[in-house]
């Protein structure tokens, strides 16, 4: 079969993430026993079950397009995309339900058309590169626009919204979609770049949830920021020092 090896590794990478996050839910059922207290795990709340597979399904997708050559984790994306629309949903977070139904699932097949075209053309046109600088100046911007339109329509328009009360909490769920909005986007063109804005989504979400105080959310977010932090290490030993352009300087590449 053509790049089974390919699925197999995305079977390979759900079958840790399954695991991992079995782990996970063991130690808070521990944590839950040991203090009595504590409500870390909320298996009433229907957003919150289902998170569960949405994050499992989530980190199978970092997993696999960690390796740049692997497009199958788009279909585990996708699946998240929509699990995560529906839970946003729930919580009536209506700006991120919108922004993964109609915006990140798109993105995602479009990542599988570039990437499974430039596997079957040998992949030694579409390898891993960094912006050039207009670019990382125009996604800058982009990443401000973003957080600042999300802000204002959480102020004007969601007023009913969970999240719309406190300045700081709305900056950071804008800066939560801004940063996944451009980790999505270039990781359809294969930027290297796009691991600093899953980088930023994931230390935005720890920040988010500390002050919320959801500590499964705020143990979720802190594995994310490692498996995100993997894949970007992974990414940049496999950019070639003539693709590295912005990031050259700071990378000690010339």
């Amino acid at each position: 079969m053509k790049n089974a090896h390919l699925w197999k590794a995305l079977g390979r990478n759900f079958g840790i993430s399954v695991v991992l996050f079995g782990a996970l839910l063991g130690l808070l059922w521990l944590a839950e026993i040991i203090f009595p207290s504590l409500t870390l795990l909320k298996w009433h709340d229907p957003a919150w079950v289902v998170g569960i597979p949405a994050s499992i399904i989530g980190v199978a997708y970092i997993l696999t397009v960690r390796d740049p050559q692997n497009y199958t984790g788009f279909f585990a994306g996708i699946v998240m995309s929509i699990l995560l629309g529906i839970q946003f949903l729930l919580q009536g977070a209506y700006d991120s339900a919108f922004l993964f139904f109609l915006v990140f699932i798109p993105f995602q097949m479009m990542s599988i058309y570039k990437w499974s075209r430039a596997k079957d053309d040998g992949g030694a046109s579409f390898e891993p590169k960094f912006l050039d600088t207009p670019r990382l100046i125009m996604s800058v911007a982009m990443l401000i626009f973003i957080t600042a339109g999300d802000y204002v329509l959480s102020t004007f328009a969601l007023r009913h919204d969970s999240l719309s009360d406190d300045i700081v909490i709305k900056i950071l769920n804008g800066l939560l979609i801004s940063s996944s909005f451009l980790a999505n986007y270039w990781l359809i063109y294969r930027k290297t770049d796009s691991w600093i804005y899953w980088f930023i989504y994931s230390v935005a979400g720890i920040g988010l949830f500390v002050i919320l105080g959801n500590i499964f959310s705020i143990v979720l977010f802190t594995f994310f920021l490692v498996i995100n932090s993997m894949a970007g290490i992974a990414w940049i030993k496999a950019t070639k020092p003539e693709n590295m352009y912005w990031a050259a300087p700071f990378l000690g590449k010339k």
